[in-house]
């Protein structure tokens, strides 16, 4: 088994539940076990800023799942949540992003591990320090203390359901 870490991401139709059911789906992979879950985060949008702000969250998997597998399972999962890829950065029912393979370093024109932007993302390391937060990011130091250099503003936890 290996362990993977996937971010979710949402801002359209019902964040929190797209979230939560996307939780519920990863959790029942073949081949995989969720270990943990972070908390929800809403969060400001990035890139394209005439949006609704999104909801953000993270997991931790335990896999044999190969890395393209898993990739293509996620894109299944976003896919039965509605998922129509129209504009980079735009709004989406469900995003989810394979960030980090553990022992995994690729480059091909389908996936790149680890996630090459997830350090200058702080709705990506908010949640993910809750579920590894001495996660080593390449030449950037762990998750928490990367996190601890971006500006936070307009992030804030969610209330459990």
């Amino acid at each position: 088994m290996t362990l993977a870490y996937v971010a979710l991401g949402s801002n359209l139709g019902n964040p929190r539940q797209q979230l939560l059911d996307a939780m519920d789906a990863l959790a029942q992979l073949p081949e995989t076990r969720l270990l943990r879950r972070s908390h929800l985060y809403r969060t400001p949008p990035w890139g394209m800023l005439e949006q609704p702000p999104f909801v953000n969250a993270a997991v931790q998997l335990d896999t044999t799942l190969s890395p393209h597998a898993l990739l293509d399972a996620l894109l299944a999962i976003e896919l039965q949540a509605g998922r129509v890829r129209a504009e980079r950065n735009g709004p989406r029912t469900l995003d989810l992003d394979l960030l980090y393979v553990e022992g995994v370093q690729l480059d091909d024109p389908r996936l790149t591990l680890p996630h090459p932007r997830m350090a200058e993302r702080a709705f990506v390391l908010l949640p993910l320090r809750d579920v590894a937060p001495t996660l080593p990011l390449p030449g950037q130091g762990t998750v928490a203390e990367r996190l601890a250099q971006l500006d936070l503003a307009g992030c804030a936890r969610l209330l459990e359901p």
